[in-house]
């Protein structure tokens, strides 16, 4: 889990949550839920790297409109 851009983690992790989107301004709490950042979808995101899923779980594209 890293509040940047998933670039090149995948040398390290098996799986990734980041965000590889840019040009949000918010509070800085509102910018880490919108862009996957909730207890919530981080636990989902680990729930599905336990069952065998791979790469990039969540990128922040959730939050981009």
């Amino acid at each position: 889990v890293e509040a940047a851009c998933t670039t090149g983690w995948d040398e390290f992790s098996t799986a990734q949550v980041g965000i590889n989107v840019f040009g949000a301004s918010a509070p800085g709490g509102t910018c880490l839920e919108k862009f996957g950042f909730s207890a919530a979808n981080v636990k989902a995101c680990a729930e599905r790297c336990l069952a065998g899923e791979t790469g990039i779980l969540s990128d922040g594209t959730q939050g981009k409109h």
